[in-house]
């Protein structure tokens, strides 16, 4: 018997990972609280600054402020991932969605620097908008399509999720636009066209 493999396996466990995470930390305190999540790796710039707590970038990728944060992203990242991961390869899945992330939190410090506005900030949607920016980059590279995914598709996602994010509070519009860049840019440098290879099959 052949055993079924997951056909996207970083996806699945960078899922995975986030959910535990935030069951984690369900157990020791409240996730909505901005002060709970800046005791646990939230990205913070001024103590990033002052306290050289620059880890903080990469940590913030794996919290959530409470379970529709972590729903939301997560149901995205379900959707849209193993698409990416099949077209490029596991591990440059996983390099192209960490820097990504880490794009997006880098951008998104440098604006809090710029606009001298400092607040707690968490969640993967940097990495999960690089995710898009890469999938926009391979569907261009395939007359505009991904698998079940349109290029014009992904451009209507983007807009319509950059408007959400600037019309409503709360949401980190430089991380989205950071990890949006640094996915596409990636993708450039990581993404080889596939041969792809197709063969007629006659009677039944």
């Amino acid at each position: 018997m052949k055993k079924n493999k997951i056909k996207a396996p970083c996806t699945v466990a960078l899922i995975a990972v986030n959910v535990i995470v935030f069951l984690f930390l369900s157990f020791r305190g409240m996730t909505e609280d901005g002060m709970f999540l800046l005791e646990h790796g939230a990205m913070y710039v001024p103590y990033m600054i002052e306290k050289g707590e620059y880890y903080r970038i990469f940590t913030s990728m794996f919290l959530h402020f409470g379970f529709d944060h972590l729903l939301n992203n997560m149901v995205i990242l379900a959707a849209i991932g193993w698409n990416l991961e099949y077209e490029i390869g596991q591990l440059k899945f996983v390099i192209l969605y960490l820097f990504s992330g880490l794009g997006g939190n880098l951008l998104s410090a440098y604006w809090d620097i710029r606009v001298g506005d400092y607040a707690v900030s968490a969640g993967a949607s940097g990495a999960i908008f690089g995710v898009i920016g890469a999938l926009l980059y391979v569907a261009i590279r395939n007359r505009g399509r991904i698998g079940d995914i349109s290029g014009k598709g992904l451009v209507f996602m983007i807009i319509l999720s950059l408007y959400y994010g600037y019309s409503s509070g709360g949401v980190d519009n430089m991380a989205h636009i950071g990890g949006l860049i640094a996915g596409f840019l990636l993708s450039v440098l990581l993404y080889r066209k596939k041969n792809r290879k197709f063969r007629s099959v006659s009677g039944y």
